[in-house]
């Protein structure tokens, strides 16, 4: 299981974990608690498949939290590598949430982005940038990550930090 402390607005606790089908499909289960309140902020369930020979993932699933309830939502990732090491690449991602009626929600995610993997920046210590563009929300992004630490943060203000333990 893969557990993190996660901060923003308080502090939560992540926890997901993957149990394979196969090689390239697995069931996606995670789900946070706040440590403010004491209580679950979401509880998620996804199947994900890969295409690792086009690069590309796909997932279906249901998520539940205390203010928009059970929803379920459809996810996809497509890379396309800047170079034959694959340690930069172009990413198209998107999400779209649909309702307990199967109603499209009104706040779909697209984004575009750059990543750079840098294995071995020190000694034991790998570092990933992330610059992107959110297309729905117009808004630029970006992430720092190192080892187990990763920083997010956007155009808008918003950011947040997490640890994974």
């Amino acid at each position: 299981m893969e557990t993190s402390l996660r901060y923003s607005k308080s502090l939560r606790i992540h926890a997901k974990e993957k149990l394979p089908f196969n090689s390239k499909t697995h069931l996606q289960l995670h789900g946070e608690i706040d440590t403010g309140t004491g209580s679950p902020s979401y509880f998620s369930a996804m199947i994900r498949h890969l295409f690792p020979e086009a690069l590309t993932g796909l997932g279906v699933g249901l998520h539940y939290d205390k203010r928009r309830k059970l929803r379920s939502h459809v996810r996809g990732k497509k890379e396309f590598p800047m170079g034959a090491n694959k340690l930069v690449t172009f990413n198209v991602k998107g999400r779209c949430d649909f309702d307990q009626d199967f109603n499209q929600q009104k706040n779909p995610i697209g984004a575009a982005e750059f990543a750079w993997n840098i294995m071995n920046f020190k000694e034991d210590q790998d570092v990933r940038i992330k610059v992107g563009y959110e297309v729905f929300n117009k808004v630029p992004y970006m992430q720092i990550r190192e080892n187990n630490w990763t920083l997010n943060a956007n155009m808008k203000g918003k950011w947040n930090l997490r640890f994974d333990l």
